[in-house]
């Protein structure tokens, strides 16, 4: 008989690192209609990952990640605690990252789909809980890869054909995809591009996918971190605590592809020159910002708030897998049951890369 439960974290509210819970008695998922079963191998860890346990995304929260990471935020409100605005269903499976196995499939997916190894595309198109069409988060709106198995929609589900260890294909759906898609709204290509938190998992993929554009890349990370990045194809680096127009002068790149977001925006766009674009898919350093709205016009800047992604952003992201036109850093792996340490070493932001998680092995 096949087993009918599973290891997995569940967060079970908005809050602190307490509310990841560790279980070994999590029903296994069965594939519905249109759905695999997939066994994971590893599991990414992101800054989504910890703002929507915190409830960050609520326009109730004004303060930057690392402040309630550890502890939760105070006043939290559930309603639109998350990236779509919904209130999120507890218990949930977080996860937005999967590397594993096709292990089973639902009605109308054929079985020569079991064996294969996949990643999940993030940004789901696939209604999921028999909610209304819009755009879900794997890992957030529906359970996702902190477990030995997980469900996802067959069509959401992609082969790869890579001789990549697990952990490091695992770094590539959400980080990449969300890069990828960050240099695709604007358009970048054999230009200056300047990239914000360039040491962390998102903004590393930025480094390299900027690069296999042919972008002059400039990086903003810590002095620590430099020579991690500078080894990942930043042709320059700036200190994080450094005012990038004194660093760089005015006008004096095309685009920039902003992680951090925070007090810093407008000497972002102080940079930029007329016609520059600025793109930003994350805000790490605080999600309130002030900017002058000249800048804007008078320059003729394009600003793309980026998170909803064209389906050939993650189509095009397996091809660059495939072909070995990037390469993802991985800095440490974790047992799924070190969770909490895991997100604890996230936190303190010093590693160069992705953290990932290794589910146990499931009992024959």
């Amino acid at each position: 008989m096949s087993p009918r439960t599973m290891a997995a974290v569940l967060l079970t509210g908005h809050g602190g690192l307490d509310k990841l819970e560790y279980r070994t008695d999590v029903p296994i998922p069965r594939p519905e209609k249109g759905e695999v079963l997939i066994q994971v191998a590893a599991a990414g860890i992101n800054n989504t990952d910890v703002n929507t346990r915190i409830g960050w995304y609520s326009k109730s929260v004004t303060s930057e990640t690392g402040a309630g990471g550890t502890a939760g935020l105070d006043a939290v409100e559930n309603v639109d605690a998350t990236w779509s605005g919904a209130a999120l269903l507890f218990p949930r499976i977080q996860g937005a990252d999967v590397c594993g196995r096709i292990v089973d499939v639902g009605e109308g997916v054929s079985r020569d789909r079991i064996g294969e190894r996949v990643l999940v595309r993030t940004m789901l198109r696939t209604p999921v809980d028999h909610r209304p069409f819009e755009c879900w988060t794997f890992g957030s709106e529906c359970d996702g890869g902190f477990a030995q198995f997980a469900v996802a929609p067959a069509q959401e589900t992609y082969a790869v054909r890579s001789d990549w260890s697990d952990e490091e294909l695992a770094a590539i759906p959400c980080a990449y995809s969300t890069a990828e898609n960050m240099l695709h709204r604007a358009a970048l290509g054999a230009e200056r591009v300047l990239v914000t938190g360039a040491s962390g998992g998102v903004g590393l993929a930025a480094v390299q996918l900027a690069k296999r554009r042919g972008a002059t890349v400039i990086a903003v990370c810590s002095a620590v971190k430099a020579a991690g990045v500078m080894a990942q194809g930043a042709d320059r680096t700036v200190d994080r605590g450094e005012n990038p127009v004194d660093a760089l002068g005015r006008a004096s790149v095309d685009v920039v592809i902003d992680l951090v977001g925070g007090p810093q925006a407008g000497q972002l766009l102080d940079v930029l020159r007329p016609g520059g674009r600025y793109a930003i898919a994350g805000a790490i350093g605080g999600p309130i910002a002030e900017i002058d709205l000249r800048t804007v016009y008078l320059k003729d800047l394009s600003l793309f708030g980026c998170t909803f992604q064209e389906d050939e952003v993650f189509e095009n992201l397996v091809r660059y897998v495939e072909r070995g036109e990037v390469r993802p850093v991985i800095s440490r792996t974790y047992p799924l049951a070190e969770i909490v340490s895991a997100q604890e070493d996230f936190l303190t932001k010093g590693h160069v890369g992705k953290l990932v998680l290794i589910p146990p092995a499931p009992d024959a």
